[in-house]
């Protein structure tokens, strides 16, 4: 019961302090899958108030305020959308976690990093593989 209790007290600070030899023990894993199930929930929550928000109408007659209104819509639905991308690639996280494959390079299999993972836990590549992508991307246009 004292290990269970454990996992939930570790900071970043803590992740942060293992050395290498540790990289994606069960402590860490356990840190970010619940930071993952946390962003998880927090997105799920803001769906929920978007939806509700959005049933909320009101009849403006003025043109002015119902436009205002209608691009307040139209941002929190892109906000949403992004969110929703979000949602995917928290919950394809997760499933590499469950699978033993979170925290390493998909193009390398090379850690990602525990400070990297820590700034953006659904990271998939490391950060010298993902420089590469986006120049790639810049060039090409890939």
């Amino acid at each position: 019961m004292a290990g269970t209790k454990d996992k939930k007290l570790l900071t970043e600070q803590d992740i942060l302090k293992m050395p290498e030899s540790q990289y994606m023990n069960e402590a860490q894993l356990e840190f970010f899958r619940e930071r993952l199930r946390q962003m998880e929930r927090d997105i799920l929550s803001n769906a929920d108030e978007t939806t509700e928000h959005l049933r909320e109408t009101v009849i403006v007659p003025d043109p002015a305020d119902r436009a205002t209104i209608e691009e307040e819509h139209a941002l929190e639905l892109r906000t949403r959308d992004r969110e929703r991308k979000l949602l995917k690639k928290v919950q394809q996280s997760l499933a590499r976690i469950d699978e033993g494959e979170y925290g390493y390079c998909e193009e390398t299999g090379e850690p990602i990093g525990v400070a990297r993972l820590i700034a953006r836990p659904t990271a998939t590549l490391s950060l010298e593989a993902q420089q590469r992508r986006e120049l790639r991307q810049k060039l090409y246009g890939d």
